[in-house]
């Protein structure tokens, strides 16, 4: 199917583990061209595997998509920004990444830790410098 928005086409950083899964998929077809599609098969037969997996290890169904809500969930709790999201899963809008706004954890115990850490730094700045110019005096 044809690309939905301007950023349905994006590059995206993975990580080693899975460039390492993909090439050792793909090393398993004969003459791969650069142009060919690595996952050929039909939308159609993904939903039927997946139904088939669930049955199988008897848990509930779930979309495809629903793997990419998993991700955006992942990504939310380990702290990435809402814009970083957008971009990375080619959200419009950062609107529609804040969908998920029930997901992102309240950061304010967060926040008033950092600042204190902040303010400890500070003073323990101001007080080393005290310390060496009366060590330089």
């Amino acid at each position: 199917t044809p690309p939905n928005t301007k950023k349905s086409i994006r590059k995206v950083a993975m990580p080693d583990f899975l460039a390492e899964e993909i090439k050792v998929y793909l090393d398993g077809f004969y003459k791969l061209k650069p142009k060919d599609l690595i996952f050929s098969f039909s939308k159609s037969f993904l939903h039927h595997e997946m139904d088939r997996g669930s049955k199988k290890a008897n848990i509930k169904r779930i979309r495809v998509h629903d793997s990419r809500h998993s991700h955006v969930s992942l990504l939310i709790e380990l702290g990435f920004s809402g814009t970083i999201i957008a971009d990375r899963v080619g959200h419009e809008t950062i609107d529609i990444t804040y969908k998920y706004a029930h997901l992102f954890p309240s950061k304010q115990k967060e926040i008033a830790f950092s600042l204190t850490q902040v303010k400890a730094r500070s003073q323990n700045d101001g007080e080393d410098l005290l310390k060496e110019n009366e060590d330089n005096v």
